[in-house]
């Protein structure tokens, strides 16, 4: 609830999210346990057991075996998806090898990275994505002995939309069996019924703040065959923790408390999903009645994001008219919220630069309610009527 009585509605959950119970209980055992999980005594010993249990967790979410490979605990997805790809780059020996696959509509942790190694020599080709359709026939273009690394989102982060990842790296090996295949499945976790074999993934990132979990922890996984060929190394070093591969003492509050978030939805996922596949049906009808354009991909899609036009209102003015009225939703990425330009993810949509900037991004958690979309599109549809009318005048 908000100080002046009014109800908050949180309908941004693909920026963050709230808190799980199972979470903050984990949060609040975990700091009665404060030693140094590298440290060689009984509370050492004790929070590198949290550890563990929460790498089990997060591996077993993941259905990943031991012996399969691990997970390597990072500050966050942005830092996971940038060890997997400035680990990897660092780590190239072929040198005829220097071609970096990915999609024109990745998150910006993999976009700025790559452009990174862009700038040191690498061609980077973005395989397009309109309608939200990953463009098989591009990605067959691009393929060669020459492909070094690809790296694809499973779940675009404003669309919502699924790509096919499975099919593409499936290609991209055959067309070289050496090239190393990274996922951000930061959209995706405990969303999408995946494991990192399934599609075909030597990398994959996560974070939980996308699960329920704290801010401030995320992980990569890293298969045994890419560890045993030494194709990663850290870029951060330090102390050796996370087996050599992330230095930096671990945040072990949340990790413990991402590996028990992660646990607890991957019990309840079903039901959570079913859920989510409702209140989606819901809001698509609800807002349709509205005017506004529902940015449908034309392809599989996730339940827990839709992305809508409104027509002639930048999404900036609605949402500040929304906050006031305690509903809170986002215009894209909250990681590119600063930026001025469109978003280029919309843009490779098939959007405008002036449709992508009157778009608004609603994200569903099993914690909403049908009622929280009625509010939403109550105060939508009074909005729009304000809004256009001061617009007119």
């Amino acid at each position: 609830m908000k100080s002046n009585g009014q109800k908050t509605v949180y309908l941004d959950n693909s920026a963050t999210t709230p808190l799980s119970a199972t979470a903050k209980s984990a949060v609040a055992e975990a700091m009665e346990c404060f030693g140094n999980p590298s440290s060689l005594h009984t509370m050492g010993a004790d929070a590198q057991k949290l550890v563990t249990l929460a790498r089990d967790r997060i591996m077993s979410a993941l259905g990943v075996r031991r012996g399969q490979g691990t997970v390597v605990f990072t500050s966050c997805g942005t830092e996971a998806t940038s060890l997997a790809i400035f680990g990897t780059a660092y780590a190239k020996t072929r040198r005829e090898a220097s071609r970096i696959l990915t999609t024109d509509s990745e998150h910006p942790a993999t976009l700025r990275a790559l452009e990174a190694l862009e700038k040191s020599g690498f061609e980077i080709v973005r395989i397009p994505t309109r309608g939200g359709v990953l463009d098989m026939n591009a990605l067959d273009g691009a393929l060669d002995k020459k492909i070094f690394m690809a790296s694809f989102m499973l779940v675009n982060n404003e669309t919502g939309a699924m790509y096919s990842v499975k099919e593409a790296f499936a290609k991209i090996k055959r067309a070289n069996k050496e090239a190393i295949t990274h996922c951000d499945a930061v959209q995706g976790f405990m969303r999408v019924p995946f494991t990192p074999s399934s599609i075909g993934a030597d990398l994959v990132s996560v974070s939980g703040h996308k699960i329920h979990a704290p801010k401030g922890v995320g992980a990569l996984y890293v298969s045994a065959e890419l560890i045993k060929a030494k194709k990663i190394v850290p870029f951060l070093v330090g102390g050796g923790q996370e087996s050599g591969m992330r230095s930096g003492t671990e945040n072990v509050i949340g990790i413990s408390a991402f590996g028990a978030a992660a646990a607890d939805m991957a019990t309840r996922r079903t039901e959570i999903s079913e859920k989510l596949d409702v209140l989606y049906s819901y809001a698509a009808e609800k807002l349709s009645a509205l005017g506004v354009r529902i940015n449908t991909p034309q392809g599989a899609h996730v339940s827990h994001i839709i992305n809508v036009t409104l027509p002639d209102v930048k999404s900036e003015t609605m949402l500040h008219y929304l906050s006031a009225d305690g509903i809170y939703v986002s215009s894209g990425s909250a990681c590119a919220s600063h930026s001025k330009s469109p978003s280029q993810s919309l843009v490779a949509f098939g959007l405008t630069p002036y449709e992508a900037d009157c778009s608004i991004r609603i994200s569903l958690s099993e914690y909403n309610t049908a009622e929280d979309i009625d509010a939403l599109c109550e105060s939508l549809a009074a909005g729009l009527e304000r809004l256009v009318r001061i617009k007119k005048t």
